[in-house]
């Protein structure tokens, strides 16, 4: 009976925590392709990755313009996925700096905030075991119109992002959330119509803060 217990345990907790990796083998195939072409090994890189937050901010090189930027964000990606997929979309391009935007959709998915730091201590083990002196920057998870009811899930995942980086060396932590609030009410004209995703406007706010760690 015992044994039987632990067996219906096991069955509804890895539904809940689990993510199956192929899901984005054809999104990563994809980037990968992409910048075989457009990567040049003898630069300096800096990697941005994650979920769709990332995957969307098309300007990126142009708002670097003195670095060689490679955006690996994969849309509706989990910390997880990243793990999963840290060489092809990390380790690849031998970063100085990876900016990594990961815990929104783990939370909308019912993810508990511990378990997303779990992950996202995995992910900077592996890459700082490739690459020794990188630095990381955590990128805080953000406010938005269509999650606003996960606020408090949200504000306890980004201090638990605070106190990890306040751990570690060579990590940085860029907090994008009161920039994207009006007081204490989220900004409305900062997101496309999902209530989700952000407009140009959205991103302008993000660099404010971002440039900081870049630079």
């Amino acid at each position: 009976m015992k044994h039987l217990i632990v067996g219906l345990f096991i069955s509804f907790v890895l539904p809940a925590i689990a993510q199956d990796p192929s899901d984005f083998q054809e999104e990563v195939l994809a980037i990968q392709k992409k910048y075989d072409t457009l990567w040049d090994n003898t630069k300096e890189t800096i990697v941005f990755t994650g979920s769709s937050s990332i995957r969307t901010w098309q300007n990126l090189q142009e708002l670097f313009p003195d670095y060689q930027i490679v955006n690996s964000g994969f849309g509706g990606s989990q910390t997880i996925d990243l793990l999963s997929y840290t060489n092809e979309l990390i380790l690849q391009y031998n970063p100085k700096k990876v900016f990594i935007y990961e815990g929104d959709n783990d939370l909308n998915d019912s993810k508990k905030p511990r378990e997303i730091i779990t992950v996202t201590k995995e992910i900077i083990t592996k890459i700082k075991s490739t690459i020794p002196d990188i630095r990381i920057v955590i990128i805080s998870a953000k406010p938005s119109l269509a999650r606003w009811h996960l606020k408090g899930k949200y504000k306890r995942l980004n201090r638990k992002f605070k106190h990890l980086c306040k751990q570690e060396e060579n990590l940085d932590y860029a907090y994008i959330w009161d920039i994207m609030l009006n007081g204490k009410k989220l900004r409305q004209d900062i997101f496309i119509e999902d209530g989700l995703h952000m407009n140009s406007k959205g991103y302008e706010l993000w660099y404010q803060v971002i440039k900081n760690y870049v630079q």
